[in-house]
């Protein structure tokens, strides 16, 4: 009961809060685009798309916590959980992208500025999506091969409809390892590049001329950006580690989304 209530109260939140401060920083975004569009800026408006499409499914999730069950059309399940979790991998591509396009302007400025182009950026953002939508639909893929996908996404327990959370030993066996492979590939792999990246940009400052106030600001920037990142997805795919040793569907999952 905590843990739903709890569930509750930071879904909401999020999406009372994220929907309007999302919605102005797309805003904000796009207005500079407009007068000069530079590659970090296509990141970070993919980022800011792939945050509102998250906020924009809540309700369902809402709903469904709130009357712990599953009441709406069927079809909603399975598109539901593929645009949450491809929204969670686009996030953290997106965010790796950034802090590789502010390692490269730091330790190579010259270089960076002249081969830098909106094209190769724009390029690198279909890839992305590609990779995160062919990665999550594979893991689908995978959880339905036994059954019927809405039979597989919908179960019956005690009386209540209940969306993605329960698959058998068989389909265990099968996605287990497929969700270990999506937290490498598109989490832990993503994760070292930010680190280097990020790393890498506040050693480069802390020898550089810059004022100290501005390199204060910088460092301060790639620190919680980096702290960030590992808090609000770390929890997750550690899950798929601990799932994928212990042989099972780990219990406390769906709460380690909730950062």
């Amino acid at each position: 009961m905590f843990l739903r209530n709890l569930s509750l109260a930071i879904y909401v939140m999020t999406m009372f809060l994220g929907l309007p401060s999302n919605l102005l920083v797309f805003y904000i975004f796009f207005k500079q685009a407009r007068s000069k569009l530079t590659p970090n800026l296509i990141y970070m408006i993919n980022l800011c798309v792939s945050d509102l499409l998250f906020i924009m499914f809540l309700p369902v999730k809402i709903m469904e916590t709130f009357l712990h069950s599953w009441t709406l059309p069927e079809f909603l399940c399975p598109l539901f959980n593929f645009i949450h979790f491809s929204t969670i991998y686009a996030s953290v591509c997106f965010l790796s992208a950034v802090s590789v396009g502010r390692y490269l302007s730091v330790a190579f400025p010259i270089k960076y500025k002249i081969y830098k182009k909106p094209i190769y950026s724009f390029a690198i953002c279909i890839f992305l999506w590609t990779i995160v939508f062919i990665h999550v639909a594979f893991v689908f893929v995978l959880e339905t091969s036994q059954n019927r996908i809405l039979e597989t996404f919908l179960i019956n327990i005690d009386g209540k409809m209940v969306c993605y959370d329960n698959f058998t030993e068989t389909q265990l066996e099968l996605i287990i390892p497929a969700r270990l492979e999506l937290s490498i590939v598109l989490f832990f792999f993503p994760l070292s590049i930010t680190i280097f990246c990020y790393m890498r940009c506040i050693q480069i400052l802390k020898r550089s001329c810059m004022h100290v106030k501005h390199k204060k600001r910088a460092i301060r920037v790639a620190v919680t950006t980096l702290t960030v990142f590992i808090v609000c997805f770390a929890p997750y795919n550690i899950s798929h580690i601990v799932g994928f040793v212990e042989k099972t569907n780990v219990s406390w999952r769906s709460a380690a989304l909730l950062p």
